[in-house]
């Protein structure tokens, strides 16, 4: 059998050259459970009656496949190749690309999520333009919600986990390993390997993505700082989110659940 591998520096493949292997690693049905949680916990929280959403950093758009049946959704994401993946799985739903930090819409919504992608929002700087840009398309008693599977106090040092899932005639095995190389800062590095099988041959890719890391009072503060009441629950996925990411070892997340007063 012969090995193909791909070393590269080339950061946030995931999401660029690589974006056709999102739907492999990340199966559809295992989102479905856990977004339906999502849809309880954000009526169970707003002030209003929720009938529009608002995804920021939406990905593959596997979360909007259940979002869309009880929301008017928006996706918005700043990488085209991502987005072509969602409107492929969403053809009804609006998606825009733009950056999470300094989008400006010309309309506000009655929820907007943001579920793991502020993970990529590595300075306080950037943390202040995207909590404003969502306080400013956020209807009143409308709710903002996130989680964030790594905090300062819950970060595994040199933690890796592993899952295996295949479609058709492709079978990837992914790898995603997290290190602090620096615990002054507020950033660490999680680097993914791709184990890719096809028809006997092996193509092995790698990429790297630097995310935030910061105390969990950090969100909250800035939160309030800039207008939202903020609930902090301690958020437990079901057990299909759990198996399908390989994520054994972070079991409970923080969610923020803020409300515009």
């Amino acid at each position: 059998m012969k090995s193909i591998q791909t070393l590269s520096n080339k950061k946030n493949r995931l999401y660029d050259d690589l974006a056709w292997t999102f739907p492999i690693i990340t199966p559809l049905e295992h989102y479905i459970e856990e977004t339906e949680l999502f849809c309880n916990i954000i009526r169970k929280h707003a002030k209003i009656e929720i009938r529009t959403l608002l995804h920021v950093g939406c990905g593959g758009g596997h979360n909007d496949y259940v979002f869309k049946k009880h929301f008017q959704v928006t996706g918005l994401d700043r990488s085209q190749a991502i987005l072509r993946i969602a409107k492929k799985l969403n053809p009804e739903v609006d998606y825009i690309c733009k950056d999470m930090r300094s989008f400006h819409l010309n309309r506000t919504y009655d929820a907007i999520v943001a579920i793991d992608s502020i993970a990529y929002l590595n300075n306080i700087q950037d943390l202040i333009r995207m909590f404003s840009a969502v306080y400013r398309h956020l209807n009143i008693g409308g709710v903002f919600m996130f989680l964030m599977e790594d905090t300062r106090d819950t970060f595994i040092q040199n933690n890796t986990t592993t899952s295996t899932n295949k479609k058709g005639k492709i079978e990837i095995t992914f790898i995603d390993n997290r290190f602090d190389p620096d615990p002054t800062d507020t950033s660490y590095e999680s680097t993914f390997i791709y184990l890719v099988r096809q028809r006997g041959k092996l193509k092995i890719f790698t990429d790297r993505h630097r995310c935030g890391l910061f105390d969990k009072g950090v969100f909250t503060d800035l939160l309030k700082k800039i207008g939202f009441q903020v609930q902090l629950l301690t958020y437990k996925p079901p057990k299909s989110a759990v198996e399908s990411s390989g994520l054994e070892g972070y079991q409970k997340y923080p969610m923020f659940v803020c409300v515009k007063p």
